[in-house]
């Protein structure tokens, strides 16, 4: 066993909750009706779904529309899937054709909403797009003509770099009608991020806007673009095409032999464009996501299986139904795959109207969700952890000056959320009426795997609770074996899925390594778990996150919940350092509430109620205040560089996807 993989068999699982929330059925009622009304018929059907997967998702991919019908359902051989093997699609067509076809093109597909200018636009009335399903298609067939034209062939990966713009969703749907590929990069990475990423996908064509609106100022895309295009020049890769979108009129150079504008392209072509017919094994996209160290690995999807996999997690984990007055709101950007699949693919293939926001959520003021939570009547709100701790930190008084009678159902998305946020959530944005389906999922896995299904499963703070339909989901020690209920373990996936990855992109030995090396047969995900008595499961934090102290094994996320439920702190971030004698002591980072000052008096309490909540071996050896934590651009804590700041050494971790750099610089000041 290498020091990269540490043991977590003997992890302890201190943290305990007994507060439960039971749906009523008046939560059904409100979405239009349960999917799936009853614990029993849950029971019943996951069984199912594990003991015949074949026979379950042969069932619940006839409700999408397939060119040619597949051969076998499943083909598995150990690491590799094939699903819907042999047939032929489109998730463009399954995803708005198919509701034009039916008589829905009038309905409205994507709500969209510009980001004001500048902090004295706050009362001005913001910019605001309704698009139908049938102004969707004609935008989308426009640009996947436009594409053709540049040259764009089925197969060839399309980079995108984009501002949260309407364009963006049209860009993919344009590419997945064509059957080119697409790589979306997050528009807050810099330039040697789009460099890296186009020259290990071989994309010779990239569309980006001048720039993007954050704050009232302009994040320069395209001058980001022309520096990474640059860069791959002088390793030998020309890219052909630059389409520029002109969002904020920002002042760029301009390359006539290379770049495009989208709006003189797209206006020249015709709204007529047939979809390509897939093969359901064809790649959809790449997402590229970060490890600890090494390149970023660029996980495939392909299409039939995260199709139908997409469009069934948002059906039943949402209860999502068309033409009852839902509008879904996911807050994440679209260059992360919460956006790929809960605000393009998987709600659009529901025909639920999904919102899409361009800006930060307090711009120009803090209220700037509520107020469009009110404004656009929403239904389903779908935010991560960390955004709920900065709510929390802004103030109660914010969400309390809108009406959010409109909310029907919470979501929790992207790492584990403290018990504590968790209520927070539910009293102050819920107001103890909207159930909180608390999601786990990966870029791996597609879509959720571990999730409550909004009117049915009762739900804990701080828990993600049981397997989706499909998803043999355990805690197993290192022989692959399940361990005891609270005690803590490896979180594997031991049989496929439709929406898994299906390799890294040009590294076969990598995705063996990453994901299926550890545990032969079972997937890895790279996080500590526990599974309660009820059979809930608690993520515990990521497997290089578990700290050994005296040789006690626990898990930073438990720490952390417990700093979270002291009243003065709305967030915690806990790492290991070198102790001289434990081995390994607990170093945590916290924020404070608005209006409490940090103290030695305060850190002493602090480390009490960690003793008290979990026992003394958890309590943190030291406590730093700090006004920030250091987070990657969607938002989650990098504890890796906090290792390095605990430790006082300099760090040598890939500081790519780092958002804020003076953040690190200020904690590495702040001594103990």
């Amino acid at each position: 066993m290498t020091n990269s993989q540490p043991s977590t068999t003997a992890v302890q699982s201190l943290l305990r909750e007994d507060r439960i929330f039971t749906p009523s059925s008046d939560h059904a009622a409100s979405l239009g009706g349960a999917w799936c009304a009853t614990m029993d018929e849950y029971h019943a059907r996951h069984a199912r779904s594990i003991a015949d997967p074949e026979g379950f998702w042969a069932e619940i991919a006839q409700d999408f529309e397939w060119f040619t019908p597949w051969s076998k359902v499943l083909e598995w051989n150990c690491p590799d899937a094939k699903w819907f093997v042999g047939a032929t699609t489109n998730i463009c067509h399954n995803a708005i054709d198919r509701h034009v076809l039916d008589g829905h093109g009038h309905e409205v597909a994507m709500i969209w909403e510009g980001e004001p200018k500048c902090a004295g636009e706050s009362g001005r009335e913001p910019e605001v797009r309704h698009i139908s399903y049938g102004e969707l298609l004609e935008d989308v067939s426009r640009f996947a003509n436009a594409l053709k034209s540049l040259g764009v062939k089925r197969g060839d990966v399309v980079t995108l770099y984009m501002g949260m713009v309407p364009e963006l969703a049209v860009a993919m749907l344009a590419c997945a009608r064509i059957g080119a590929p697409h790589s979306v990069i997050f528009g807050g990475f810099p330039a040697p991020a789009i460099t890296d990423r186009m020259l290990d996908a071989q994309s010779r064509v990239i569309v980006t806007c001048d720039g993007a609106w954050r704050r009232g100022s302009v994040v320069a895309l395209k001058h980001n673009v022309d520096e990474a295009l640059d860069a791959l020049a002088a390793k030998g890769h020309v890219v052909e095409h630059c389409v520029v979108l002109q969002r904020t009129k920002n002042e760029c150079t301009w390359n006539p032999s290379r770049d495009r504008c989208w709006h003189e392209l797209v206006s020249a072509q015709s709204t007529e464009c047939e979809c390509e017919a897939m093969d359901s094994e064809d790649l959809l996209f790449l997402l590229y996501t970060s490890g600890s160290t090494g390149k970023p690995k660029g996980i495939r999807h392909t299409i039939g299986g995260y199709m139908v996999y997409t469009a069934y997690t948002a059906q039943q984990t949402f209860n999502l139904r068309p033409a009852t007055g839902q509008v879904f709101w996911c807050t994440a950007d679209i260059g992360w795959v919460t956006g790929h699949s809960y605000i393009v693919y998987g709600i659009l293939q529901n025909r639920v109207p999904t919102l899409m926001y361009e800006g930060a959520p307090n711009w120009p003021a803090d209220d700037r969700f509520w107020e469009m939570v009110q404004r656009h009547r929403v239904t389903h709100f779908h935010t991560a952890p960390t955004a709920i701790r900065a709510f929390m930190k802004w103030g109660d008084e914010h969400p309390a000056k809108h009406d959010l009678s409109s909310l029907k159902l919470l979501g929790s998305v992207g790492e584990p959320i403290n018990p504590e946020a968790w209520m927070w959530y539910r009293e102050h944005i819920g107001h103890d009426h909207c159930p909180i389906v608390d999601t786990f999922w990966q870029t791996e896995t597609g879509g959720h795997v571990i999730t409550p299904l909004a009117c049915v499963t009762p739900t804990v703070p701080g828990s993600c609770t049981l397997p989706f339909f499909g998803v043999d989901v355990a805690v197993v020690d290192e022989t692959g074996c399940e361990v005891a209920a609270n005690t803590g373990g490896l979180l594997v996936i031991r049989k496929p899925w439709p929406g898994m990855l299906r390799g890294i992109h040009g590294d076969r030995a990598r995705f063996i390594e990453t994901y299926w090396s550890r545990i032969p047969g079972m997937y890895l995900a790279g996080d500590g778990a526990r599974r309660d008595e009820r059979g809930y499961f608690w993520i515990m934090g990521r497997i290089d996150d578990v700290i050994n102290v005296s040789g006690h094994r626990l898990g930073t996320m438990e720490v952390e919940s417990a700093l979270v439920s002291h009243a003065s702190v709305v967030e915690a971030a806990v790492v290991g350092m070198p102790h001289d004698i434990k081995g390994t002591g607990i170093a945590a980072f916290v924020s404070l509430a608005p209006h409490v000052s940090a103290s030695e008096e305060l850190k002493s309490a602090l480390r009490e109620h960690v003793a008290g909540v979990l026992g003394p071996i958890a309590k943190p050896d030291i406590i730093r205040f700090t006004q920030s934590l250091p987070k990657t651009r969607s938002g989650k804590i990098m504890r890796r560089l906090l290792r390095d700041v605990a430790a006082g050494r300099d760090s040598k971790q890939d500081t790519t996807t780092l958002e804020d750099f003076a953040v690190l610089a200020a904690l590495r000041g702040n001594e103990e």
